[in-house]
């Protein structure tokens, strides 16, 4: 039995078969949606015919509409990219916006750190009359257990430092007293007060008014008598004036 061969040159592709080919590259666009726009559009409509093969239909699309398709295309793309970058800028603000806030609170609990533990002297704009250790047969020691503060009756008496009141009421030579556990665990004394503000128990800030200096007790006249101590009872005193100056008070 004899075999033949076919003899000539290949044809070229039909046009169903050209049109086939273009489809498959339009039927990925169609995905996007993109050629649902552009076939919406009297242009495209003009440019694309369905082929009656008795195959599947298939759709012809022109060089015009190609380009606009790629137009489109790329419009969705840098569209995308706008939202991308506008996107990152938000984010970036955001953080930098809470590294403000962080950055905020941070002072503001440093500046309450700082404020807690300052320091001020008992009577403001006064000045020592008597210092510590001064020898005198006033005091039953034989010296000065403390500093006087020059002081009119009536004037305010406010905490050295931030405490805890330990003591209020009468205390003999030293008349209506106040003494002071200090945060930083020495004690403060406060005597010869006309009037006392605080309780046993009560929390004090630097600088807040706790009582009015007087001359109750064993006094010659009106004055605030001020202990630094290292027990909230006599006898326990160290230099006052060393003690306000080492937390930065100038007196």
């Amino acid at each position: 039995m004899a075999f033949m061969c076919a003899t000539g040159k290949h044809r070229k592709p039909g046009r169903v078969k050209r049109t086939t080919a273009q489809a498959a590259g339009v039927a990925a666009l169609t995905t996007t949606g993109v050629i649902g726009t552009l076939a919406a559009t009297p242009a495209l409509a003009a440019d694309n015919s369905v082929e009656d093969t008795g195959l599947t239909p298939v759709i012809t699309v022109s060089d015009k509409v190609a380009e606009q398709i790629d137009a489109q295309a790329e419009a969705q793309q840098e569209a995308a990219q706008q939202k991308a970058a506008e996107e990152a800028a938000a984010k970036a603000a955001a953080e930098e916006a809470k590294k403000e806030r962080e950055a905020q609170a941070r002072a503001a609990r440093e500046a309450e750190r700082k404020r807690l533990n300052a320091f001020v002297a008992p009577i403001a704009h006064s000045y020592v009359s008597t210092g510590y250790q001064a020898s005198s047969s006033l005091w039953s020691s034989g010296s000065h257990t403390g500093i006087d503060f020059h002081a009119a009756s009536g004037t305010s008496v406010h905490a050295v430092g931030s405490g805890t009141v330990v003591s209020t009421g009468w205390g003999g030579a030293y008349g209506n007293q106040i003494v002071i556990r200090m945060a930083d665990g020495m004690y403060t004394q406060y005597g010869h007060l006309s009037s006392i503000g605080v309780t046993v128990g009560q929390k004090v800030l630097p600088g807040q008014q706790i009582a009015l200096s007087g001359a109750t007790g064993n006094v010659t006249g009106p004055h605030l008598h001020f202990e630094a101590r290292t027990t909230p009872e006599y006898g326990s005193d160290v230099d006052p004036i060393a003690y306000l100056r080492r937390h930065g008070v100038s007196v």
